[in-house]
C-alpha cells in the first residue's frame, strides 16, 4: 500500500509538473476527508504521510482555546480542562489522539480524486503565476476573452487577468477578441485563488509605454521621474537625462513625433505633455504649467504650496479646461498650486502684509513704525522675532540692543501666553468630546489639536479627514462621525 502511494505521488507530480509535496498534501487532505465520514459530528482530522516510506498515520485533534471561546466541543478543548489533565498545552496548540488509519483502497474514490485534482490545479496556477511574476512584467499584453459586468477578462498566456471597468480609459470601446495592453496593478488573492488585476488608467501605465517606445529609458540614459494623467484626455510626464549629450524631451518625442504618437495611439488619443524635470521645485512647476508662461512664483514650504502668478492673458491657459492643466501640474510636481493674476497676487500680498503688521502691533505692543520696519525686514511671525540671531536684528537701522532685547522678550512672552491659551482650549475640547461613545483621550486630544472642539465640529468632518487627524481606521472613523451626528436626527 505504501509503495502504491509513492508511485501515485510520483506519477501525478510528473504529469502535472508540480512539486511532490503538493501531491502529498492533497492526498493527506483526501484521506482526512474520508476519515471524517466515520463521525456524525464535525471533527478535525489530520493525516500525515511519511514522504520516504509512504506510511501514513491519522489523528483526531482538538484545538486548545479560552474557556469563553469553547463553542465546539467536537473540535475544541477548554484551557481549564487541559490544565486539569496536565496535558502541557497552550492556547492555539492541538491535543491529538491517534486513529486507526482508513484503508486507502476503500476511500470514496470520487472525493479523493476531486480533492487531489483541485489541489493540483491550484498548485499549477500558482506555479504559472510565480513564473510570470519572476519575469517582473508590469506591462502585459493579452486578448479579451469575455466581458463580465463591464469588466474585461483578459487572457495573458496561460493566465486570466481582470481589467475592471473603472480602470478602462473613458469612452474606449473594448470588444471580445481585441488585443490589449495594460499595467499589472496588483495580485488579488481571494477564495478562488490569485488573480491579476490590470489597469489602463494609472500613471505607471504611460511610463511603461514610453519605456517600450524609447530604448534610452530602458538603458538608463533617460529617466521618467513622475507622471500624471486625466485618462483619455491629457497626461504629463517629467523626464530627466542622465547623459548631458541627450535631450530627454526630444528623445521621448521622437522623429516627427513618432514615439509620443505611438503612446497617444495606445491611449485612445490622450494628449501627452513631456516636461523637463528639475531638482528646483519652482523651476519644475514652471515647466509643468507649460505652455502657459509664469511671471512669478512664491513658495510656502510649510503648507507645501506655491502661489503662481501669470499675466491676465495666460490665466485661462495656466488653469486649463475645467482646471485640467493646473491639476495635472500639481499631481506631477507634488505641490499645491494656486494660480493667480498679478493684481490678485498684489492684493494677497497687501492683505498678508497688513495681517502681520497688526499682529506685531498687538502682540508686541509696539507702534505702527516699529511694526512696519519688522515687516519690511522680512519678519512674518512672532517665532522669528523671538529666536532669530540677535546680530541680524541689530543690523536693522534704528534698532539698538535695548530695543532688540525688549522685542525678543515680548515676543517670547506672547508665544508663552498663546501656548497656555491653546492648551486650555485643548483641555476644554477634550472634556467636551470625551463622553462620545468610541472616543478615547488620545483621539480627543488629536482632534482638539486640529481645532475640532465640539461635537458638531466632529460631525461635519469627512471620514478621510478624521483618519488623517487621528490615525484610526476607516470603519472606526465612520462610526465615530455617525455617533457625533446622532443628535442632529434626534432634533428632527
Amino acid at each position: 500500500m505504501s509503495r502504491e502511494i509513492l508511485l501515485l505521488v510520483d506519477a501525478l507530480a510528473r504529469e502535472k509538473n508540480v512539486p511532490q509535496d503538493i501531491v502529498f498534501t492533497a492526498l493527506e487532505m483526501a484521506l482526512a476527508s474520508a476519515t471524517k465520514k466515520r463521525y456524525t459530528d464535525d471533527v478535525d482530522v489530520r493525516v500525515s504521510i511519511d514522504r520516504v516510506t509512504g506510511d501514513y498515520e491519522s489523528f483526531r485533534r482538538w484545538e486548545v482555546v479560552e474557556d469563553n471561546d469553547h463553542e465546539e466541543p467536537s473540535r475544541q478543548y477548554a484551557i481549564t480542562d487541559v490544565n486539569e489533565q496536565n496535558l502541557g498545552l497552550a492556547i492555539g496548540e492541538f491535543y491529538e489522539e491517534p486513529l486507526e488509519p482508513i484503508e486507502f483502497g476503500r476511500i470514496g474514490a470520487q472525493t479523493a480524486k476531486q480533492v487531489i485534482l483541485q489541489k493540483i490545479r491550484d498548485a499549477e496556477r500558482e506555479q504559472i503565476l510565480n513564473d510570470f511574476l519572476e519575469r517582473r512584467e508590469h506591462l502585459v499584453t493579452g486578448t479579451i476573452k469575455r466581458i463580465e459586468r463591464g469588466n474585461a477578462i483578459v487572457e495573458v498566456g496561460k493566465l486570466e487577468a481582470k481589467l475592471p471597468r473603472e480602470h478602462m480609459i473613458p469612452k474606449e470601446n473594448l470588444r471580445v477578441g481585441d488585443r490589449v495592453r495594460a499595467y499589472l496593478l496588483k495580485i488579488d488573492r481571494d477564495g478562488r485563488g490569485a488573480q491579476l488585476i490590470l489597469s489602463r488608467t494609472v500613471p505607471e501605465f504611460i511610463a511603461k509605454l514610453f519605456e517600450l517606445e524609447v530604448p534610452e529609458i530602458e538603458e538608463g540614459l533617460i529617466e521618467i521621474k513622475a507622471a500624471a494623467r486625466d485618462p483619455g484626455a491629457r497626461a504629463k510626464i517629467a523626464v530627466k537625462s542622465n547623459d548631458q549629450r541627450i535631450d530627454p524631451q526630444g528623445t521621448c518625442i521622437g522623429m516627427r513625433g513618432s514615439r509620443v504618437q505611438a503612446v497617444t495611439g495606445e491611449l485612445a488619443g490622450e494628449r501627452v505633455d513631456i516636461v523637463l524635470w528639475s531638482a528646483d521645485p519652482a523651476q519644475f512647476v514652471i515647466g509643468a504649467l507649460a505652455p502657459a508662461e509664469v511671471s512669478k512664483i512664491m513658495v510656502d514650504e510649510d503648507s507645501h504650496s506655491m502661489d503662481v502668478v501669470v499675466e491676465e492673458e495666460n490665466l485661462a491657459m495656466a488653469i486649463g479646461r475645467g482646471g485640467q492643466n493646473v491639476r495635472l501640474a500639481s499631481e506631477l510636481t507634488g505641490w499645491n498650486l494656486n494660480i493667480m493674476t498679478m493684481e490678485q497676487a498684489e492684493q494677497k500680498h497687501e492683505a498678508e502684509y497688513s495681517r502681520v503688521r497688526e499682529l506685531f502691533m498687538r502682540a508686541l505692543d509696539v507702534d505702527d513704525e516699529v511694526a512696519e520696519i519688522l515687516v519690511q525686514e522680512g519678519f512674518t511671525s512672532l517665532e522669528e522675532v523671538a529666536y532669530v540671531p540677535i546680530a541680524e536684528m541689530l543690523d536693522i537701522e534704528g534698532f539698538d540692543e535695548d530695543l532688540v532685547n525688549e522685542l525678543r522678550s515680548r515676543s517670547r512672552d506672547a508665544l508663552l501666553t498663546q501656548a497656555i491659551a491653546k492648551e486650555e482650549q485643548v483641555e476644554n475640547s477634550v472634556e467636551a468630546l470625551q463622553d462620545l461613545e468610541g472616543m478615547t483621550p488620545e483621539i480627543a486630544r488629536a482632534l482638539a489639536s486640529n481645532s475640532i472642539a465640539t461635537r458638531d465640529d466632529l460631525a461635519e468632518l469627512a471620514v478621510d479627514e478624521l483618519v488623517e487627524m487621528t490615525g484610526i481606521d476607516q470603519e472606526a472613523a465612520k462610526q465615530l462621525i455617525m455617533t457625533a451626528r446622532a443628535h442632529w436626527f434626534e432634533q428632527e
